[in-house]
């Protein structure tokens, strides 16, 4: 019996060395020292044994069981120590190599094309502010000559929301131009005033390659004594050189606004064919970039101004219309897509 116990220790033991990884050490030990184990069965022989033997017997598979279990505590060990040693291996840093730059992101184009426009008023003594998106209807509308049932009214498609107050129904929309800052700032500024209004608006209308349900627009207003069409040219004609070059030439023309009279069109000749008619401009040697018009004295007068004493110009252009002209993009829907490939050209 001892003999048989001394070739199984030796066995294990030789078995345990070859054991290199940690899941080999445990299929090891469930060999020998797991419930169903060679050392287990040999202590399942004990009361098969002569009662002379089984002292002596019981003994010996308790000393090799102790010795197994220590080979086995040092073999685990040992290869812990080299896991540990090949996982920092692995993971070693070259501390002398460069370091990857970080992806740096940048302006969406049609930000760009809102600071560059708000920058080139400000240049004129221009303040930019900003208003709320969700409006009153009496700012976004009526405020601005555009009554109830007014037929400018189907101008705007617009997103209405129901509010509730002491007062009653007081009807609430995602506002469909920057124009109602016009009311607020006249409301709450005396004469001088000068603002451009950056922000975004909304209009419940199909998407297609020129239209979409959210836009910037940048509105214009400025008031004074003595303020003429001919400063509102003046202005527009320097903003248009500011931005599309020192040798634009500008068109105005006749058009329709409600809270404007008189009101007018602004285009500048074509940059790509400088005139002569092409894709771009419709074969007109013209693009059109924006509406103006010299304020409404009705919209003076519900603002506590004297059209007597003051007047004023108003104009409004797209951001996204003007960055389209800028780059010659044909969809307005590629800004708004979040497809890197487009943005990063910017």
């Amino acid at each position: 019996m001892t003999a048989v116990l001394e070739e199984m220790r030796r066995g294990a033991l030789l078995e345990l060395e070859k054991a290199e990884t940690l899941a080999a050490v445990e299929c090891w030990r469930l060999s020998y020292l797991g419930k169903k184990g060679a050392v287990a069965q040999a202590l399942a022989r004990i009361p098969g044994l002569p009662p002379a033997d089984r002292r002596s017997f019981g003994a010996a598979v308790n000393d090799i069981k102790r010795a197994l279990e220590a080979a086995l505590e040092e073999r685990r060990k040992t290869l812990q120590e080299v896991e540990v040693a090949r996982s920092v291996e692995s993971g070693r840093i070259d501390v002398t190599l460069p370091g990857r730059r970080p992806l740096m992101g940048g302006l969406h184009p049609v930000t760009k094309m809102v600071r560059e426009i708000c920058a080139a008023f400000a240049s004129m003594g221009f303040q930019v502010v900003e208003g709320p998106e969700v409006e009153w209807d009496y700012y976004n509308f009526e405020a601005l000559n555009i009554p109830k049932d007014h037929p400018a009214r189907d101008m705007w498609d617009t997103f209405w929301m129901d509010y509730k107050n002491e007062q009653g129904d007081r009807p609430m929309l995602l506002r469909t131009h920057t124009s109602p800052m016009q009311i607020r700032v006249m409301e709450k500024t005396r004469p001088p005033v000068r603002v451009v209004v950056p922000g975004r608006c909304y209009r419940y209308e199909a998407t297609d390659a020129t239209h979409e349900s959210m836009l910037y627009q940048i509105e214009g207003l400025a008031v004074d004594e003595g303020i003429t069409l001919a400063d509102l040219k003046g202005t527009l004609y320097e903003f248009a050189k500011k931005l599309f070059g020192k040798e634009r030439r500008v068109r105005f023309r006749c058009d329709y606004f409600p809270f404007v009279e008189p009101g007018a069109e602004m285009a500048i000749d074509c940059f790509a064919c400088q005139g002569k008619g092409c894709r771009l401009c419709s074969d007109t040697g013209w693009i059109e970039i924006l509406g103006a018009g010299m304020v409404h004295p009705d919209v003076l007068r519900r603002v506590g101004y004297d059209p007597d004493v003051f007047t004023g110009f108003a104009f409004g252009l797209g951001a996204e219309r003007v960055t389209m002209l800028r780059y010659d993009i044909e969809d307005i829907r590629h800004f708004y897509a979040n497809d890197l490939r487009f943005l990063r050209q910017f």
